[in-house]
């Protein structure tokens, strides 16, 4: 029989390569959208346990669409048991983010749960999908899992900037990810993009990633891409489903009210969502 492999990280291989990884963020759990975004050429799409009604078994279908493509799956998991962050990476997503990250040794705990030997001490069990349901061979599951699936953390608080050096140097944490919109909640200045506290803290996450070799990562969208890339993020997620069903469903309903001056009046004025 051959021998089995896990599949590469396509996010990694880029990013090893100096490029830059784009994703696209789905809060929606249906298969059919995500093959629609992996058929559009992002090199992962991130779907979500944290904030999102999604069960793991839609997750895994999410994850299964994204490898028929060869487009990385990454998991924003809940915060709570390293069952909760390691059962996405076996389903093999190709990896995870963590969110609220608050301190050193609330990150060296999810590296020491998330990584096997010599890194960590995440729990085995090779019958999943990530290790081929046990054609891959233990020592080789483990080395091949440490190789190409990757730890996100997320800095969205201001309780870690003390100590986000040593966050960011932690072995086994892959990437950093600035999250601007709780941080501004954090901080007191919920939604003012331009504080100079958010500004601060996205260039010093990118500085110390460059410095310790990690990758830096946020979000953004096409008008402040190459701003970021020079700042020094290479993972960026630049879109959301939810965004793009909103617009296009009201951008249609606008066209037609130009025809039709009173329709949707209905959904203006009733539902749970009523203006008027």
């Amino acid at each position: 029989m051959a021998e089995m492999k896990m599949r590469p990280s396509r996010m990694l291989r880029k990013l090893r390569a100096g490029e830059v990884a784009i994703m696209a963020k789905l809060n929606t759990a249906d298969a059919r959208v995500t093959e629609i975004a992996a058929q559009a050429g992002f090199d992962g799409l991130w779907v979500c346990l944290e904030h999102v009604p999604n069960s793991i078994e839609s997750i895994e279908r999410q994850v299964m669409v994204g490898k028929a493509y060869d487009v990385d799956t990454v998991v924003r998991v809940s915060r709570g048991s390293y069952s909760d962050y390691i059962r996405p990476l076996e389903m093999d997503a190709a990896g995870i983010i963590v969110p609220h990250i608050m301190s050193l040794a609330d990150a060296q705990w999810v590296a020491r749960t998330t990584r096997f030997h010599p890194i960590g001490r995440r729990p085995v069990d090779g019958g999943n999908a990530d290790g081929a349901y046990c054609g891959i061979e233990f020592n080789e599951y483990l080395r091949q899992a440490n190789e190409q699936r990757f730890v996100c953390i997320q800095i969205e608080d201001p309780e870690p900037l003390d100590e986000l050096e040593a966050i960011v140097a932690v072995e086994g944490i892959d990437m950093i990810f600035f999250g601007p919109g709780d941080f501004s909640h954090g901080i007191g200045a919920p939604g003012q993009w331009d504080h100079p506290l958010i500004d601060q803290t996205r260039r010093r996450i990118a500085e110390l990633c460059q410095k310790h070799g990690k990758y830096a990562a946020t979000v953004g969208g096409p008008g402040n891409l190459q701003e970021l890339i020079d700042m020094g993020y290479t993972m960026l997620n630049m879109c959301a489903d939810v965004i793009g069903l909103f617009n296009y469903f009201h951008g249609i309903a606008a066209d037609v009210r130009k025809v039709i001056p009173d329709f949707g009046l209905e959904a203006e004025t009733g539902g749970i969502y009523g203006r008027k």
